[in-house]
C-alpha cells in the first residue's frame, strides 16, 4: 500500500494536491503571455529570461513591487475576482514606465488560508490579462496556502515587475524647464489607491455594493469600484519613440500633491488647472457622499488623471492627439512654472 506522504500536512490544513492542480490549470494561461525573452516554462525554482540588449549601450534594469490593497475587500464582498489581477500588474508596470523602462517580466504572489482552485485560477487569468496589456511575460509566481492567516474566502496579492531602459533614454526629470507642458492621461476610475477611505464612505452611508451606482444605473456600485486600473504601457511606448518626454508620473497613493513632485527638480513647480479635464462621476460622488473637499480628493485619489507627461509646450497638442488614438482621454492640464516659497504642486480651482 502506497504511503500518503502528504497526510500530515493535509491534516494541518495545507492541500499539496490542490496546489499542484492549480499549477496544471494555469500553465496554458501563463503560456499566453510568453515573450521572446522567456527561456523556460513555469515550474522551475526561478524564472529564466534573456533580454535583448542588441540596441542598448548601457542598459539599466528597473524594478517595482506593489499590491492591490484593500480594494481586495470589495472583490471579496462582490465575489468577483477577475479584475484584481489586472490591478496587480498595473501598479508595478506603470511605476517602472515612469522612468522610461519597458516591462520585461512579472512575478505574482497569491496567498490564502485555504486554496480555492476556481478563485485562484480566475485571479491568475486577470494577472495574465494585465501582463498582455503591459506587453510583458508572466514569468512565474508563488501560491501559498497558510491556514489561520486569512478569513475564509479571502486572499492577498503582491506583484513584482522588472523592465529595462538604455541609460541614454532614462527619464529622470532633470531636463524639465519652466514653460514645459503637463499632459494628463485619463484614469479608468479609482484604480487601486484610497480604498480604505472608499470602504469607510460606503459603510458610514449604509450603502450596498449590489445597488445601482447612483450616477450610472447601468452598473452596480461594486462594479464601478472594481473597475481595473488602466495600464499605460502601449500608449506611452508609442510616444517615447519620437517625442521629447522629459518627465512622467503615475498618480497613485498621495494623489497629485505627492506624486507629481517625484519627477520635478527642486527649483520648479507644477501649476495645474483643475477644470482642464473631464471628471469621472465616481470622484464627484465620493466627494459629495464623503463630505470631502477637492484638495482632500486630490491628495488621496487620481481624480480622473492616472498618468502625466511633461514635455515641451509645442509638443503638447500632438501628444494629446496621439494618446486619444488609443481611446484614452488626454488633456493639457497645466504647465511648469518657477517655484516660489510654496509647494511644488499648485492647483488652480478657478
Amino acid at each position: 500500500m502506497p504511503v500518503d506522504r502528504a497526510k500530515a500536512y493535509t491534516e494541518a490544513g495545507v492541500n499539496i494536491a490542490a496546489g499542484n492542480a492549480l499549477v496544471d490549470r494555469i500553465k496554458k494561461i501563463v503560456a499566453g503571455t510568453k515573450t521572446r525573452g522567456v527561456v523556460a516554462d513555469i515550474g522551475g525554482f526561478g524564472g529564466l529570461f534573456r533580454p535583448d540588449l542588441a540596441n542598448m549601450e548601457e542598459p539599466y534594469l528597473v524594478a517595482s513591487t506593489d499590491g492591490v490593497g484593500t480594494k481586495l475587500k470589495i472583490a471579496f464582498a462582490c465575489n468577483r475576482h477577475d479584475t484584481v489581477g489586472i490591478d496587480l500588474v498595473a501598479m508595478s508596470a506603470n511605476d517602472i514606465l515612469v522612468q522610461g523602462a519597458l516591462p520585461l517580466f512579472f512575478l505574482d504572489y497569491f496567498s490564502t488560508g485555504k486554496l480555492d482552485l476556481d478563485i485562484a485560477e480566475t485571479v491568475i487569468k486577470g494577472v495574465s490579462q494585465g501582463c498582455k496589456l503591459a506587453e510583458c511575460a508572466l514569468l512565474g509566481g508563488e501560491t501559498a496556502e497558510m491556514p489561520d492567516m486569512y478569513a475564509p474566502g479571502e486572499y492577498d496579492l503582491a506583484g513584482f515587475c522588472v523592465g529595462i531602459v538604455d541609460n541614454a533614454k532614462l527619464i529622470d526629470g532633470s531636463s524639465i524647464r519652466v514653460g514645459d507642458a503637463i499632459v494628463g492621461i485619463a484614469s479608468s476610475g479609482i484604480h487601486s489607491n484610497g480604498y480604505s477611505l472608499v470602504r469607510k464612505i460606503v459603510e458610514q452611508n449604509d450603502l450596498k455594493l449590489a445597488d445601482p451606482f447612483p450616477l450610472d444605473n447601468s452598473q452596480t456600485l461594486g462594479e464601478v469600484l472594481l473597475t481595473p486600473t488602466r495600464i499605460y504601457v502601449e500608449t506611452v511606448r508609442h510616444l517615447l519613440r519620437d517625442m521629447e518626454i522629459k518627465g512622467m508620473a503615475h498618480i497613485t497613493g498621495g494623489g497629485f500633491y505627492d506624486n507629481i513632485p517625484r519627477t520635478l527638480p527642486e527649483r520648479i513647480a507644477a501649476d495645474i488647472k483643475f477644470d482642464s479635464w473631464d471628471m469621472p462621476p465616481i470622484f464627484t460622488w465620493l466627494k459629495d457622499t464623503g463630505n470631502l473637499t477637492w484638495p482632500e480628493m486630490l491628495q488621496i485619489f487620481n481624480c480622473g488623471i492616472g498618468y502625466i507627461l511633461i514635455l515641451p509646450a509645442e509638443q503638447a497638442e500632438e501628444a494629446v492627439s496621439r494618446i486619444r488614438v488609443f481611446k484614452m482621454g488626454a488633456w493639457q492640464i497645466g504647465e511648469i512654472v518657477k517655484r516660489g516659497d510654496g509647494e511644488q504642486v499648485s492647483i488652480d480651482f478657478g
